[in-house]
């Protein structure tokens, strides 16, 4: 049975009473999660992930197959709630569809990690992946056994079953995974749509005519989920202009989405695309007001490669900002003392033997440029660092790094080893250069 339509607020508010429900009282849940925030992934969960989590489980939950393990699919924000303010475009997209983060369902709606077995049973779950396939850390270490199903534009690791039954198994290459998602649920939300339209009974009050009929209503309902998908896929492809990311997924789910957002006048009357992307890409580079740790940790992912452990974070601003940033936490130190004590401090808190940071940011001409700092904290560690500095520099255009208080290098030692680049071959992000640093740890 279907889940009685709602808007996203509404259904967000119904999924996480429904889960405190199934805890307490040992009943089935669905649970559709987007990257992890620990393990293989250890990513501080991105808008994608977010807003593919958040349209699945929407449009599923109205029309769920005939043989569901439940009819409700509950969207799990992959992040501890205090962490959401950490990420000013997840409040400003959320925003956009009269969402809170109080209104999102988070690893605090989930039991105690140390007793989760006990309370929320495997085989009461079934588990949905987007925006990665593979359910790594201590959720994976209990429900890996759990995933049936999954769409992700990442590599397939070959972990999810390939017969997943009614659910989708679809791991093909996107700019972003929302638009796999939105590509996917298209039939189906079109259903929703016509039924809503085609009913024409009345839904609540009307201050001006007395009454809106349900396909207003679910016009709204409609377009404010489309904007939330609409966000994530012009940030991940740059508004369609990254020529490196853009697909024919990315094309139509675009297309798709604003005609559905075009349904609802509230939303259309004042949509400019240029202007909608925009607006997110500044509040997602709006990290002044971060601490250090902070911005290091907002879009920061974890590896383990045999015994080291590899942690890479990325940052929209550039190293001269980290360096400045850094001076005003730790004023009894000089800029460059002060940066390198900070994430040395935390590359230690995660226990890595090698830690790197790639930035991206816009020169006084207007061009994309990034950099990239590799540490490494081990004689093996410092070893596979320098074998990457060999492999990899061609490929990603390495040059000498000299900012504005020096060099940041470190390359003579044997335990240690330190080296900044710019990295002249911009299309290569960390989807390419974390690759080749784990190639060269193995």
């Amino acid at each position: 049975m279907a889940i009685p339509r709602n808007s996203i607020a509404g259904f967000l508010v119904s999924a996480k009473s429904v889960l405190q429900t199934a805890i307490k009282k040992s009943q089935k849940v669905t649970l559709v999660i987007g990257n992890e925030s620990a393990g293989t992934y250890h990513t501080l969960y991105n808008l994608d992930s977010l807003t593919s989590s958040l349209l699945y489980a929407y449009i599923r939950s109205s029309t769920p197959t005939p043989n569901a393990f439940t009819p409700l699919y509950i969207p799990i924000t992959n992040i501890p709630a205090a962490d959401v303010d950490i990420r000013p475009e997840f409040l400003k997209v959320l925003s956009h569809a009269n969402l809170e983060s109080h209104h999102l369902i988070t690893l605090d709606d989930l039991p105690d990690l140390s007793s989760i077995e006990s309370q929320l049973p495997p085989h009461n779950t079934k588990w949905i992946l987007v925006d990665h396939n593979a359910l790594q850390g201590t959720l994976g270490s209990i429900y890996s056994e759990r995933v049936q199903g999954v769409i992700d534009h990442h590599e397939d690791e070959g972990k999810v079953p390939k017969d997943v039954g009614d659910e989708p198994r679809i791991i093909t290459k996107a700019g972003s995974c929302t638009s796999l998602v939105t590509e996917y649920c298209s039939k189906a939300w079109d259903s929703l749509s016509s039924s809503a339209q085609s009913s024409g009974a009345a839904h609540g009050q009307d201050d001006a005519s007395g009454v809106v009929d349900d396909s207003a209503v679910s016009a709204l309902w409609d377009a404010q989920v489309a904007k939330l998908a609409l966000a994530s896929i012009l940030v991940d492809t740059a508004n369609l202009q990254s020529k490196d990311k853009v697909t024919d997924h990315d094309i139509y789910a675009v297309k798709y989405l604003e005609a559905k957002m075009m349904s609802a006048p509230q939303v259309s009357k004042d949509f400019d695309r240029a202007s909608f992307y925009k607006e997110i890409n500044a509040a997602k580079k709006d990290i002044g007001s971060l601490p250090l740790r902070d911005i290091l940790r907002k879009d920061y992912k974890q590896w383990t490669e045999g015994k080291l452990n590899l942690g890479v974070s990325s940052v929209v601003k550039p190293i001269d900002f980290l360096q400045n940033k850094a001076k005003e936490e730790l004023q009894d130190k000089s800029k460059q003392e002060a940066f390198l004590s900070a994430i040395e401090h935390f590359a230690q808190e995660r226990s890595l033997q090698i830690y790197g940071i790639m930035t991206t940011s816009i020169s006084a001409s207007g061009d994309f440029q990034r950099e990239l700092l590799v540490w490494s904290f081990t004689p093996e560690a410092t070893q596979a660092a320098k074998k990457f500095s060999q492999i990899a520099a061609e490929e990603l255009g390495l040059e000498d790094w000299q900012g504005s208080g020096g060099s940041l290098d470190d390359a003579e030692g044997e335990k240690q080893w330190r080296k900044v680049w710019r990295q002249r071959e911009v299309q290569h992000s960390r989807k390419r250069v974390a690759p080749l640093l784990r190639q060269a740890m193995s």
